[in-house]
């Protein structure tokens, strides 16, 4: 048994949320920012948000030097294997990834650059590792071999395309819309979600698995399965925004 990672897909099919995703949880997690945090990462990003920063490790995918950063979008775990036993992929995973940006942004004499990269990365992996097909399945590449119809769409797409972007578009709500909505978590799950560590993260998203791939492989994808989905997207976007929030507080406390 052994840990998978999905090296042949092309740049643009593992975006985790899609940009209005992303920018949600950017913003959910900016809104919970304690005062010294806030002030760190000013003077990290200057004048640039959490919600701006959240999708530029999507858009350097473009850029051929940046090339070893796919790997880093998702982790993809035989079922019954445990990520610490699970064998690693030496290019890194979504979680290493994560845990070597909190190493980065915690060591005050990293140069400034490194920093800023590593926010932005981890503000995005953060983000990438809540959407339950970053945590997906090895032989379907996350859902992006799972080809669906959305709606009456004449063309196909994918499951892993739904997850990221359909679903959350389909509510027709910009990034700050869907942040000011769902910003309604209780301090009591505020402290429960925080405290959960990078592997809760993936496990909860495998979790999700059954639910995303529960409908008919002979109709199309449509009111019913968004009518099902969307407490999940919701949940999800909400975790990870309180999560990032939660951990940028702890290393600049």
């Amino acid at each position: 048994m052994r840990l998978v990672l999905l090296f042949g897909l092309l740049a643009g099919s593992v975006f985790g949320w899609g940009k209005t995703g992303h920018r949600v949880t950017g913003q959910i997690a900016e809104n919970h920012l304690s005062s010294k945090a806030r002030k760190a990462i000013q003077e990290l990003l200057g004048g640039e948000s959490l919600a701006e920063a959240a999708n530029w490790a999507d858009e350097i995918r473009s850029d051929p030097a940046w090339k070893k950063s796919d790997p880093l979008h998702y982790v993809n775990i035989v079922d019954g294997v445990s990520y610490d036993d699970a064998k690693k992929n030496p290019a890194g995973d979504v979680i290493s990834a994560l845990r070597q940006m909190e190493a980065t942004l915690r060591n005050k004499n990293a140069p400034k650059q490194q920093r800023i990269e590593a926010l932005r990365f981890f503000v995005h992996f953060a983000g990438d590792l809540h959407q339950p097909l970053h945590a997906g399945k090895a032989d379907d590449l996350g859902g992006n071999r799972v080809s669906v119809r959305w709606f009456r769409s004449a063309e196909s797409t994918n499951l892993h395309s739904v997850w990221d972007s359909a679903l959350i578009d389909q509510e027709q709500l910009s990034f700050t819309e869907w942040a000011r909505f769902l910003d309604r978590a209780s301090e009591a799950d505020v402290k429960t979600w925080q405290a959960a560590s990078y592997t809760d993260w993936m496990e909860e998203s495998r979790r999700a698995l059954p639910q995303v791939y529960d409908f008919p492989r002979d109709l199309p994808l449509s009111f019913p399965y968004v009518y099902k989905s969307m407490p999940l997207v919701k949940q999800r976007l909400l975790q990870a925004g309180i999560r990032i929030a939660g951990v940028l507080n702890r290393i600049y406390q």
